[in-house]
């Protein structure tokens, strides 16, 4: 019964970390921070949260650190930590946060039609897997251009009655500069593409450097690299880098330590008992959690182009879920189906062997 439900809970925090996550990193954004300085400083605080993990859990089984695995690290460090978080929190800071949680369901499409030139994944137009897969991902393309191009009028479902002063205060302080509607949406899509880009090099690195926790610390290290010179770049001005702002600080460490280290490790454990697709399955989960988060704490209005466009990308992910889990049963199958009939033919030979 408890292996049931621990899976379950740890999923469940992960997305809830996730959610404190957006709600953190915008208000440090409202408060004036630079997104490309937040984003070097998550990148080394997770640098330094990740090592004990990489250093106790892979100190024996750790493979021998080549100069490809260190080359694969630098591609993961550019297209899964850098591009993919600046280009998130930019297009947070002109959006909101439940619009980055619904964008963030693309994933799966993303992956699958860049996969497929790369031969990691089969289309099979003509088996309902293969039909399921290119149906969701058009509608998650059309959800996603739904939330890019239409609004709607604001949905009223009442005032939140939680007053949390420095949110508002923060929230009277942006509203002067304003949110590009257009800007943003599109930030988050090229995101969602750096980061399925991230995932198809990550699956190859797996296979040479079954290491995670190193992989993922090696990638850390070199996007802080990357993030502090490109940071120093668009402001060196000692003012900007500072984390007087207790906002700013909790973001920058709330970002590295619960969404980076500690959500890798409760994501690792639960695909070991799971399966990554039991993992992919919560993603909506957020979207849902961001949204009541958004609109209690940070008085944001929910349109109806949002919710229209969130159902769509959702119903999207789980036709693409559905017909990757049917592919994989279905591989297992055949997999087993061959084994046995390998074992039929070595006992039929050997019994004629006996005989001869």
């Amino acid at each position: 019964m408890g292996g049931d439900y621990l899976p379950f809970l740890a999923m469940f925090l992960v997305q809830m970390g996730y959610a404190g996550m957006n709600i953190f990193v915008k208000l440090a954004m409202d408060s004036g921070m630079n997104p490309f300085i937040l984003v070097a400083y998550r990148q080394i605080f997770a640098t330094v949260a990740m090592i004990p993990f990489a250093y106790f859990l892979e100190r024996k089984t750790r493979p021998k650190i080549t100069r490809i695995v260190l080359f694969q690290a630098f591609l993961s460090s550019i297209f899964g930590a850098t591009l993919n978080q600046i280009l998130y929190f930019i297009g947070l800071k002109h959006s909101n946060p439940t619009l980055g949680c619904a964008f963030n369901n693309l994933l799966p499409a993303m992956t699958f039609l860049l996969a497929v030139p790369f031969r990691l994944e089969t289309v099979g137009i003509k088996t309902r897997p293969g039909q399921a897969k290119v149906l969701g991902t058009v509608v998650c393309i059309g959800g996603a251009m739904i939330l890019t191009f239409y609004r709607g009028h604001a949905i009223n479902i009442g005032e939140s009655g939680i007053h949390w002063k420095y949110a508002e205060q923060l929230k009277t302080r942006d509203s002067q500069s304003g949110a590009n509607f257009i800007l943003g949406p599109f930030l988050l899509i090229t995101s969602c593409i750096s980061w399925a880009i991230w995932f198809i090099i990550q699956g190859r690195m797996c296979v040479k450097f079954a290491a995670p926790y190193t992989s993922s610390t090696l990638m850390c290290f070199m996007a802080s690299i990357e993030c502090g010179v490109i940071g120093l770049f668009v402001d060196h001005q000692p003012s900007a880098w500072s984390l007087n702002d207790s906002i700013r600080l909790i973001a920058a460490l709330y970002s590295a330590i619960v969404c980076t280290a500690l959500a890798f490790c409760l994501m690792s454990w639960t695909i070991q008992r799971k399966g990554p697709l039991y993992v992919s399955v919560f993603s909506p989960l957020l979207l849902v959690i961001v949204a009541i988060l958004s609109w209690a704490l940070l008085r944001d209005k929910l349109h109806f182009g949002t919710v229209v466009g969130s159902l769509f990308v959702v119903l999207g992910l789980y036709a693409v879920l559905w017909g990757k889990g049917k592919e994989e049963n279905q591989r297992g199958s055949r997999e087993e189906a061959e084994e046995g009939k390998e074992d039929l033919e070595l006992q039929i030979n050997g019994k004629l062997y006996i005989r001869s």
